[in-house]
């Protein structure tokens, strides 16, 4: 499956927490921090555990059935 690509429109990052619950992804805040506490979050392959992992152009996002490119 192809990533979706999500634009920073101008922003240099996006944190995690926030693009999970812009995309959709999980109901509040507090969902995709315990999301994320569990290790169901990859970002470029790699389990994060960094609730506030800040995002940039390039990086891949993968939770679930999900996944998203970051772009600018």
């Amino acid at each position: 499956m192809k990533p979706e690509s999500f634009s920073l429109r101008g922003q240099e990052y996006i944190q995690l927490d926030q693009l999970m619950k812009l995309l959709g992804w999980v109901g509040s805040g507090g969902e995709a921090h315990d999301t994320i506490d569990e290790g169901l979050v990859k970002v470029d392959g790699e389990t994060e555990l960094r609730r506030r992992r800040k995002l940039s152009e390039g990086m891949l996002v993968q939770f679930d059935r999900f996944e998203v490119t970051i772009e600018i």
